[in-house]
């Protein structure tokens, strides 16, 4: 019988190999959990000499075991753990939890055990979650089951958790019972040999108990197959995944050839995949709770616009700047709400946005600001904040918002100000569904969130583009390239012969090879024209001096050439140099880079940012991998600091956004479809007005062969 991931969580029969009555053991946490949780199947604890546990029948072997069994917990020495699931495969058990540490993440020895476990379960079809972990948890009433070493039963509700860290998922437990927060699943996946988190997510995508999915991750599987499991589930499933990613730090592989290899790390990999994914990427344990609150108890905002109700003036403005720095804007009100604000407040409140009903505010006062604001249709969303000052009412006025909230099909978020006073408010306002926040940034912070998330719902165009390309020709190129090298530097001449392949808008150029050369070549070209070294030794033309602008006509080209190849020279005495470039000179415009880094893991990863010589200086870039969807290079454009550049700044013309979008999918197929490709750079892309295109003004091409 072939196992299931849902024959883990919904069990009707658990074995408990390890399963003992010594204090402060795992295998007593377990059996413990199991029973006081009041699992709601059958149990066979599996003890070599006791006859029961805590009143439960035990088990000398599995294979005394009368009865099917679906699950198997796992909770002895690590090389005891093979011959238990070979015994388990033969008793028919189609899932299992090894609880058990002592694998790959001690390497050796350890590894070669894991490996081992995880050849029995492929060959006998046993769906395994661990080794090394803290175990699996369904709440559901009709399953109850805590097969953990966790010190508690978390309460019931509708967000799954799914981590890498068994020992995190101890401190998530506990702070999640502090802040009455539920889960539907709760699970420790721990080394991967076989669940990993591509195959729960999956299973918690298609959960109907699961409304929001939080991650704790420390490395990916599959990253392509990730983005198509997690699309599914963002977009269109509609189910919001949080995640915590560890590990930002990494330098990540550093390469000369190309401004991208030299950006790009493994983090920016990680950015890439949950940005095309639809997940959201949190700080830490605390941003990610504030988030999953929110998504799992109120509506989405249908916008960024939002109302600030307030008993104090220096809260409101805190949570305005906090609003404005995450992307959200302050709602303007319509006359009407305004005329209904001034007829029923005070003369000393403020009526504009943000609302300040003032500090001797009572709740009645509160809720009729409060359902105003909501009423306008200028409003996506409000957040309240309660300063807990003596003329204050802070349950009643807590008890107002959810009466609100089920007046309105939008979000409403709280912030509270402060512990001690304000407790019993609070508590009221989360068991009535609406998330309370101490300080109002946080507040601001989750309520952008949520409006992002929702932007991205309403987005379409996640498909792949359809563009014409000759990739035979391609093909060609690169192998005759390489020609059996392990790597191959392609300058500026033979990358752009590339890239006309795939019909990226290049320049006219012709190659000279001495200053006879320069008044034939030419003929094809219209003065003026740039001029650039030409040599596979030399990378960065600009450093070596090997660039010149604006040459106007045949005498200052013959001087040109002869200084680029003496700069070339003395830059590198070594070098091989084919020639000079002479290339038509691009028209004024906006310089942008697309480039693309092959990550050992995930494959390329296509750059984008503004162009020039500073793109390393100021780091305003951002990353996906390839190949990527129509709307991934929509969005790519749009989340660099600098979009306001391409918008037309001072005077300037917004430039043609589709020509950037057009080559960047371009790149992306042209990356995906030859992993040869190890770095390329577009620097730069110049960028024309809106409707004028764009054209390559230089580039840069790394091969590397299969082998490298």
């Amino acid at each position: 019988m072939k196992g299931t991931i849902d024959t883990i969580f919904n069990p009707a029969s658990i074995a408990i190999v390890g399963a003992t009555t010594r204090a402060n053991s795992v295998g007593q946490a377990v059996i413990r959990n199991l029973i006081h949780g009041e699992y709601q199947g059958v149990l066979y604890p599996v003890h070599p000499r006791l006859k029961s546990l805590y009143g439960v029948k035990a088990y000398p072997a599995l294979s005394a075991i009368p009865d099917a069994i679906d699950l198997v917990v796992i909770i002895v020495k690590p090389e005891m753990v093979p011959d238990l699931l070979e015994e388990a495969a033969q008793k028919g058990v189609s899932a299992a939890v090894v609880i058990s540490a002592g694998f790959k993440e001690i390497g050796g020895k350890g590894a070669a055990l894991e490996k081992r476990i995880q050849a029995i379960a492929a060959n006998h079809h046993i769906r395994l979650v661990g080794p090394n972990c803290l175990g699996v948890i369904n709440t559901d009433a009709g399953v109850r089951m805590n097969a953990s070493f966790a010190r508690i039963m978390p309460r019931p509700g509708n967000i799954g958790f799914i981590s890498q860290s068994g020992a995190l998922c101890t401190s998530v437990l506990d702070y999640a019972e502090g802040r009455k927060i539920g889960f539907s699943k709760f699970i420790s996946f721990g080394n991967k040999a076989d669940v990993n988190e591509i195959d729960l997510l999956h299973y918690l995508g298609d959960d109907p108990r699961t409304k929001v999915i939080c991650m704790y991750l420390e490395d990916l599987s599959a990253g392509q197959e990730f983005i198509r499991v997690a699309s599914k589930i963002s977009w269109d499933k509609g189910k919001p995944i949080l995640a915590v990613k560890s590990g930002t730090s990494s330098e990540g592989a550093r390469a000369a050839a190309s401004h991208t290899g030299s950006l790009v790390g493994t983090d920016s990999a990680y950015d890439a995949i949950f940005l095309q994914s639809g997940i959201q990427r949190v700080e830490g344990v605390n941003e990610l709770f504030h988030y999953a609150m929110a998504f799992s108890r109120q509506p989405l905002p249908k916008g960024r616009r939002i109302a600030i109700v307030t008993n104090a003036g220096g809260p409101g403005i805190m949570a305005t700047d906090a609003a404005i720095r995450s992307g959200l804007k302050l709602a303007p009100f319509s006359s009407d709400t305004e005329e209904q604000l001034k007829t029923h407040l005070p003369p000393t409140a403020n009526i504009h946005n943000p609302v300040d009903v003032i500090g001797d505010a009572t709740h009645e006062r509160y809720e009729i600001a409060l359902k105003t604001v909501m009423q306008d249709e200028n409003v996506d969303g409000a957040i309240v904040l309660l300063t807990p000052q003596a003329m204050t009412d802070i349950l009643e006025t807590a008890q107002i918002v959810p009466n609100v909230a089920k007046t309105v099909d939008k979000p409403i978020l709280c912030s509270f100000m402060g512990i001690v006073d304000v407790s019993e408010g609070v508590a009221h306002l989360e068991e009535s569904g609406i998330p309370n926040y101490v300080f109002p940034e946080a507040a601001s912070r989750t309520m952008a969130a949520m409006a992002r998330f929702g932007e991205r719902l309403s987005m379409g165009n996640r498909i792949l583009p359809k563009l014409t390309f000759d990739r035979d020709r391609a093909n060609t190129l690169i192998q005759t390239k390489l020609n059996g090298n392990l790597k191959c530097y392609l300058p500026e001449r033979e990358a752009a012969e590339l890239l006309g392949c795939y019909d990226l808008p290049l320049l006219s150029s012709r190659l000279v090879t001495g200053p006879a050369d320069i008044e034939a070549a030419i003929d094809g070209i219209r003065f003026p024209v740039a001029m650039k070294i030409v040599s596979r030794d030399i990378v960065h033309k600009v450093d070596a001096g090997g660039v010149r602008l604006n040459i106007t006509d045949v005498d200052q080209a013959r001087h040109a050439f002869a200084e680029i190849v003496a700069n070339g020279r003395r830059f590198n005495p070594e070098a091989r140099i084919d020639g000079v470039l002479m290339q038509e000179m691009a028209g004024k415009g906006v310089e942008v880079i697309i480039g693309c880094a092959r990550d050992p893991k995930f494959g390329p990863i296509v750059m984008f940012g503004l162009g020039g010589t500073l793109v390393e200086a100021l780091k305003d870039v951002t990353f996906r991998l390839a190949p990527m969807c129509i709307a991934s290079a929509h969005n790519m454009i749009r989340s660099i600091k600098t979009f306001t550049v391409l918008q037309g700044v001072r005077g300037n013309p917004p430039s043609d956004l589709a020509a950037i979008k057009d080559c960047i999918l371009r790149v992306s197929t042209l990356v995906a479809n030859h992993p040869e490709i190890s770095e390329l750079d577009i620097n730069p892309l110049i960028v024309y007005p809106d409707g004028q295109g764009a054209v390559v003004a230089d580039c840069r091409i790394l091969l590397k062969s299969d082998n490298a």
